[in-house]
């Protein structure tokens, strides 16, 4: 526990936390301190989980610190009465809870962020089927399952990527480099398509030079795909070979053996493959599983510390006393029926050893034949890659080595003639150095007699004079060849010029009377350019002016539309007010007294209002 402990504040004590903290200050601390600490180791492996203990209820705290636990994946001690005192002491903050979480969370800081980043992406929503029967929830859904696989696609590329060893130093580079090559090609194309410009039939050039890219790409792509269609002739050719002598190892075999020897043979393999299957693969089986059940065992246990390897020690030191001791104990009672099955146990074992150790050597023989055949038809297909033979056997082998034999004295003769020139061309090599010591003697006596007759270097300064007269001649040759040659180059350099001369007349011509249109035309066109311009100057400003008088005449028109509706109004309603006045004064002038009374002038409420309406008429 004081491991553990020493631990979690060396950690604390480091970067990102920085807390200062030493065994006995963190050991004094409050419940609700060590939820803060555990909440803040939290939030360094998950950000969301940045908040203050004060400020919430436990229960949400413990409900939130269990549920990304569980995303991470801790196992805590014991079964699952222990996991309701796990969760009582993560909301009150027990010690003997909270050290084991912060413990594991600290030896695995690294490894615990990335698993809560990919929790953020990797959980899956539970959507109830009665909502996925809708077409737009269970399109949504399966969307959100197709993005899912894609984010564990991309994840997995990006973390090869970081493991790859490539760093984006050496990328930027890479793409810097591919820059300054992309515009070095870009010149050169403009370089060169500058030169092509000026060559006639450029563009059917290009095009026949696309064409021909297109055939050699198409040329590459065939003989890519002979290439392929080659290797899978080869290893059907191979297979069909490898089956072609299993079937002739099968007919010698069966050619040579009898049933009784074929039944016999496969009794025992029958009995080999059946010990195999039902006693030493269960074994084995058996063996593996205990050994995975243990492992399992180990992993889902909590880390250990040393105070807990030392118990373990001493449990099984314990365990192995009490053992020693039964062993004792049984040797002391001696008993003879005991011994005697003892006896035959021990037999039974070293049988049943034995029988494993050969069935293993007859597995491991197998495995051997196996290899061996295998390595037999790699070299066999070497050679055939080598030569392009096939290894030969049985008849074709002797009759290879006929062949060989009758070659052998073939190259034993050619070996004899090939001795005799030899010898030949040793003794004319003899011959030589003899002829040439004999010239040198003949040519030591003629410069002796030279001397003596007072003339010495005669015979020298005649070679080299006709040596030199030899090569003064090939040299007047070669100058007159030489001549021969500039003359008539000169004579068809001066008929080429002749010819292009009179083939450009005409085209010079032409283009001088061009060159005259085109001045004229282009003075034509400044004269037209500086009317247009005149002429559109005067128009805009007429334009304007017009724009103006428009302009001033709709406000006018609005003014005498808006007058005219006015007076149209005003003239309705003194119609309808002189319509009135008329009924008014006909009542009031019939001799009706009922007509009279309704008239307006007579009811008192009206007397205002008919003094003004007379007034206006």
């Amino acid at each position: 526990m004081s491991d553990q402990i020493k631990f979690i504040v060396d950690n604390l004590n480091k970067e990102p936390f920085r807390k200062n903290y030493n065994l006995i200050t963190f050991d004094s601390l409050e419940p609700m301190q060590l939820l803060q600490i555990l909440n803040d180791v939290l939030a360094e492996i998950d950000p969301k989980q940045v908040v203050d203990i004060r400020e919430e209820m436990p229960e949400h705290t413990a409900k939130r610190m269990l549920s990304l636990l569980g995303i991470l994946k801790y196992k805590p001690p014991g079964n699952a009465t222990d996991m309701s005192t796990f969760r009582q002491g993560l909301v009150i903050g027990s010690k003997p809870v909270i050290y084991p979480v912060l413990h594991w969370l600290l030896q695995r800081t690294n490894e615990l962020k990335k698993r809560a980043y990919l929790a953020r992406f990797l959980i899956k929503l539970e959507v109830p089927s009665e909502f996925l029967q809708d077409e737009t929830v269970a399109d949504t859904n399966k969307q959100y399952e197709e993005l899912m696989e894609a984010f564990k696609t991309l994840h997995k590329e990006c973390e090869q990527l970081k493991t790859s060893g490539f760093s984006t130093a050496e990328i930027r580079r890479d793409i810097s480099a591919m820059e300054d090559e992309k515009d070095q090609l870009i010149k050169r194309v403009e370089r060169l398509k500058k030169r092509v410009e000026t060559v006639q039939n450029h563009q059917r050039m290009l095009k026949i030079a696309r064409q021909l890219r297109v055939e050699k790409e198409r040329e590459e792509f065939l003989a890519q795909q002979k290439q392929e269609q080659k290797n899978q002739l080869f290893h059907a050719v191979q297979r069909l070979q490898r089956v072609q002598n299993q079937l002739k190892s099968m007919r010698h075999a069966a050619a040579d053996a009898k049933p009784e020897s074929l039944m016999k043979r496969l009794e025992e393999e029958i009995k080999f493959n059946s010990y195999m299957v039902t006693e030493k693969f269960p074994k084995e089986l058996e063996s593996k599983k205990k050994e995975l059940h243990f492992l399992q065992k180990v992993v889902s246990e909590p880390a250990m510390g040393h105070s807990d390897l030392l118990e373990l020690e001493s449990n099984i030191n314990e365990i192995n006393t009490q053992i020693n001791q039964l062993i004792e104990k049984k040797m002391m009672r001696n008993e003879p029926i005991e011994g005697k099955l003892s006896l035959y146990r021990q037999q039974a074992s070293i049988i049943s050893r034995k029988k494993e150790a050969k069935a293993e050597e007859l597995q491991e023989a197998k495995e051997k034949l196996a290899s061996l055949e295998r390595e037999v038809s790699v070299k066999t297909n070497q050679t055939r890659e080598f030569d392009g033979t096939e290894v030969l056997k049985g008849d074709e082998f002797k009759r290879y080595v006929s062949k060989l034999r009758s070659k052998s004295t073939v190259f034993k003769k050619k070996h004899q003639i090939i001795a005799e020139f030899k010898a030949e061309f040793g003794l004319l090599q003899r011959t030589e150095e003899l002829l040439k010591q004999r010239h040198e003697n003949i040519q030591h006596q003629l410069r002796t007699i030279e001397e003596k007759k007072g003339i010495s270097g005669y015979s020298y300064t005649q070679e080299e004079l006709e040596r030199v007269s030899a090569l003064k001649s090939e040299v007047d040759e070669m100058k007159g060849r030489t001549l021969d040659d500039m003359s008539e180059m000169v004579k068809k350099l001066n008929s080429l010029v002749s010819e292009k001369k009179s083939a450009l007349a005409p085209v010079i011509k032409e283009l001088r009377q061009l060159r005259q249109k085109c001045q004229e035309l282009t003075q034509e066109c400044d004269e037209k350019k500086s009317q247009y311009d005149s002429c559109a100057a005067g128009l805009e400003s007429n334009r304007s002016k017009l724009e103006q008088e428009v302009r001033g005449l709709r406000e006018e028109c609005l003014q005498e539309e808006s007058r005219y509706h006015y007076t149209n109004c005003m003239i309705k309603n003194l119609e309808v007010q002189l319509r009135r006045a008329t009924d008014e004064m006909k009542a009031y002038v019939s001799s009706d007294q009922q007509e009279k009374r309704k008239a307006i002038r007579n009811s008192e409420k009206n007397k205002k209002l008919y003094e003004k309406v007379m007034v206006q008429i």
